[in-house]
């Protein structure tokens, strides 16, 4: 499955409404970014409930800013709308699966939970 490119119309919805996304904020002069695409694109034709989405940072500079993206590539994980993971650098293909597995493992209930404890102790 190919990545989805992700512009600011459509940014939003692509978020609220799938379950799981992970997003490679990247730019064509990039040469790590080149370098990890192929990684990014085999593990979208493995995971076909997960959407992959990319973000050029060149033409969607305000989603870049959005997300104080400083560094690229940077790999950013929502699952349930939630970020779980924002990190610059490549992932190499085993790392990418790491990932992958520990995001399904979680215990959504708990995180929301967790955050809600979090924002009632800064209250």
């Amino acid at each position: 499955m190919a990545a989805l490119e992700l512009t600011a119309d459509t940014f939003n919805t692509t978020i609220e409404n799938n379950a799981f996304v992970l997003i490679d904020f990247w730019a064509p002069w990039c040469a790590p970014c080149r370098n990890f695409a192929p990684v990014f694109e085999a593990a979208s034709e493995k995971h076909t409930d997960i959407v992959f989405a990319k973000i050029n940072t060149e033409v969607e500079q305000g989603i870049a800013a959005e997300f104080s993206i400083r560094s690229i590539p940077t790999l950013m994980l929502f699952r349930d709308q939630i970020i779980l993971y924002s990190q610059a650098g490549a992932l190499p293909g085993q790392q990418l699966e790491q990932l992958i597995a520990q995001a399904r493992a979680l215990d959504m209930d708990a995180v929301r939970a967790e955050m809600a404890a979090e924002k009632a102790a800064d209250a």
